[in-house]
Order: structure tokens, then sequence, then C-alpha cells
């Protein structure tokens, strides 16, 4: 196998993009962090541990032999739904912001469909190098692997978790895509998507609520349509320039937790627009960079990996930025190396 060579500019892109994430979780948290912990500085401090350990694991990981990550695919793709299944258990699982999907350890919250995220971008890349021969073959390559993902969505689905369900989905449709499997299916499976999600917005409330609130979120300013009017407020004045770092408005008791998902509606109005550009133009250049990776891989578990953790790095910052300008329903899913 050739030496691995480290991509420079995906290294440095990732982060200053983490480093510009901790700043804006400084000047997003330290009115609520002060109030609540008597510490602006506390979600700071949690935000450098893990920027700091996550370097760490970066560089380790990028040392790894991926072939050893092919052979044990299906050994972690085992280990990610016994988690599901686990955090599912009352006792086990616990319930944060209504969503049991969490394993609480002390003050640390861990996510398992966040370890299925990667467990399935693996598994799959494997799935469709072994069987690129049959993927033209809706019954004989396709239909097995959507199997698969299904039974992944409908766990997620029971926490509830709808952002991360539709995140991991649309990643692995976008990589499935790129496969060479027939448009034609893909026409088919939209449809069979589209109908899908009425179904689960239908059979809740909740999301009925989230649906009525984008549509006009004056119907329930005080309820449902709150935080998506409280963002636009915070996006509004910040013009081309914005209000100027820490001069937010809206981060004092107006958005709520404005450190979490609605960090974009803060960057907006400290920096606008050019904060905005700034922001996204990181985002596609992480992109742009690791699709030429892709492109430049010859074994197909390779190429197909990098195409699959590309598809959901941009999947998961877009849906959070569209959520924040209002031109999705809420899904209270973070942005990704900001929140």
């Amino acid at each position: 196998m050739r030496k691995k060579r480290m991509d420079y500019i995906l290294f440095w892109a990732v982060l200053l993009v983490s480093i510009f994430g901790i700043v804006m979780i400084y000047s997003a948290s330290s009115i609520w962090s002060q109030f609540k912990f008597d510490d602006s500085f506390y979600y700071v401090k949690h935000q450098g541990i893990f920027f700091i350990l996550g370097i760490f694991i970066m560089l380790m990981v990028a040392k790894i032999n991926l072939d050893i990550i092919k052979n044990k695919a299906n050994l972690i793709l085992g280990i990610c739904f016994l988690l599901l299944i686990l955090v599912l258990i009352p006792g086990i699982g616990s319930i944060r912001n209504g969503s049991r999907s969490w394993f609480g350890i002390g003050s640390l919250g861990i996510q398992p469909s966040e370890f299925a995220k990667i467990g399935l971008i693996i598994y799959t890349s494997k799935y469709l190098a072994h069987n690129k021969k049959y993927m033209k073959d809706v019954k004989k390559g396709a239909l097995p692997i959507f199997l698969v993902i299904a039974v992944f969505f409908l766990l997620i689905m029971l926490e509830p978790d709808f952002g991360t369900a539709m995140v991991i989905t649309l990643s692995l449709v976008c990589l499935i895509f790129v496969s060479g499997l027939k448009i034609s299916f893909f026409v088919k499976l939209g449809v069979l998507g589209i109908l899908g999600i009425v179904g689960l917005i239908i059979a809740a409330p909740y999301r009925m609520a989230r649906i009525v609130s984008f549509l006009n979120p004056w119907s329930d300013p005080l309820g449902s349509g709150y935080q998506i009017i409280q963002s636009l407020y915070a996006i509004g004045p910040g013009g081309l320039l914005g209000q100027g770092f820490m001069k937010s408005r809206q981060k004092h008791f107006y958005l709520p937790e404005p450190q979490t998902d609605f960090i974009f509606s803060i960057i907006s109005e400290e920096f606008g627009f050019m904060g905005v550009l700034i922001v996204t133009s990181f985002f596609f250049l992480i992109f742009y960079r690791m699709l030429k990776i892709a492109l430049k891989c010859n074994d197909l578990f390779y190429k197909y990996l990098a195409f699959g953790l590309a598809f959901l790095i941009l999947i998961q910052a877009s849906l959070n930025m569209a959520v924040v300008v209002g031109l999705i329903p809420v899904t209270g899913y973070a942005l990704l190396l900001y929140s």
C-alpha cells in the first residue's frame, strides 16, 4: 500500500474552523454560562478539552491501516447496532431534551448515533466495494444495503432523533448514488421518502407543530415558533460586517442555548454576511479537499469511505445552517465543529 500523506490544506482548514468555533462558543455562551454556572468560560473549557482530544485522536486514527478498518467493518456495525439498542432501555439510556439518545456518564453525555454515522459509512463503503458488479441490479445490489440503513433509521427514530436519522440517511443515499445505481431508483426512493416523512410528521404532533412554525413562526411566537423568530432577529441586524465580536444582543437570554444548535445565528449577528461567507467557504473547502482525496484513491473501499465522510460533513453542516435561516423546519441539530 502506498504511504499515506497528510492533506495539509484539509488539516489546517479543520484546525482553523475548530479554533474559530471555540472563540464563538465563548462569545455565544459567556452570558448563559455565567448565569448558570457562575463561570463565563464553562462551555469554552469543555470545548477546549474535546478539541485537544479530537486533534490527538485524529492524528492517531490517521496512522491506522484502513485495511484493518475494512476487515472489522461488520464488527463495528454490530457494536453500533448494540449501542443503539441499549440506549433505548430505560435505566441505561438517559433522556435529554425529550430524546432517549444519550448514555449519561456523570456530566458527560455520549450519543451512540454519532458512532453509528461512522460505522454505517464504513460498512456501506465495504459493501459497495465488494458488490460493485451487482449495484445496477436493485434486488441483488441496492436492496440489502437499504434494508440495513432502514433498520438503523428506525432505531434512531425510536429515540426519537429525526435530525440525526435524516443526516445519516441522506449521507448514505449520496454515497450509494456515486456507486452507479440507476437514477430511476433514486426517483422512486425520493417519492417513497417524501411519503415516509409526511407519515412521520403526521404521527408526531410536535413535528407537525414544527412544520406550522416553519411556515408561519408567528402563529405561535412564544412556543414552537420562538427559536426561529429569535434566530432571524439575530441574523437580520448583522448586515454586511455584523454588530462586532461579543456584541450580539440575542445571546442575552433571547435565543435559548445560543452555543448549541443556533450558534450560526450569533456568528451572523456579530460578523454579518462576511462571517457567513467565511463559515460556508471553509465547509466547502473541507468538502472539496475530501472529494479530491476520494477521486485520487484507487482502492474502491478507500474511495467510498472518503466520499461518505465528505457527504456526512457537508450535509450535517448544511442542514443546521438551513434551519437557522428558516429554509427548513427546526430539527435540533448542532453545527459541526462549532456547536
